[in-house]
């Protein structure tokens, strides 16, 4: 059956059952590789893509079920200020060690900061539940607060022409 969906900002078509989890429609059908397969039950989070600014684990999310809303990979998050801003701080703290779940942290941590701007050490334990089989758990906390202070100067200025 042919189902079109909105992929990082582009109408796509795929001819796929409605039921394939979204993951292997990313990867397999879209050649979208960041996605991660990580357990196929949708507790570790290497597969964490954002649906209307939602994380959702890809592989537990059939296709029919997407409908018209727009789906975010870790290959179009860095699109936006605040994707671009939790990269960056990625990088800058040097998070990554073996790198297979950390598409699915970025992601995560660019909803958190969606939500919720200047999250506590409380928050980002809530919200951060994918695994890191390296543990680099206090680095992606890190960078999460960094990407929180960064995020505060690339937002595009206010352009309503009120004074400050």
């Amino acid at each position: 059956m042919g189902y079109s969906i909105r992929v990082n900002g582009k109408r796509r078509s795929v001819d796929v059952d409605g039921a394939t989890p979204l993951l292997w429609v990313l990867r397999d059908e879209l050649d979208l590789k960041g996605s991660k397969f990580g357990c196929g039950t949708g507790m570790c989070g290497a597969c964490s893509v954002h649906i209307d600014g939602k994380i959702t684990r890809s592989c537990v999310t059939p296709l029919a079920s997407v409908g018209s809303r727009a789906v975010t990979t870790i290959e179009g998050v860095g699109a936006t200020a605040l994707g671009k801003a939790v990269q960056l701080a990625w990088l800058d703290v040097d998070v990554v060690q073996c790198g297979y779940c950390q598409a699915g942290q970025i992601m995560a941590a660019t909803a958190l900061l969606g939500s919720n701007p200047s999250p506590s050490d409380g928050d980002i334990d809530a919200a951060m539940t994918n695994l890191c089989r390296c543990g680099t758990y206090l680095r992606i906390r890190a960078a999460i607060k960094r990407a929180a202070d960064w995020s505060r100067w690339l937002a595009p200025p206010d352009q309503s022409g009120a004074s400050t």
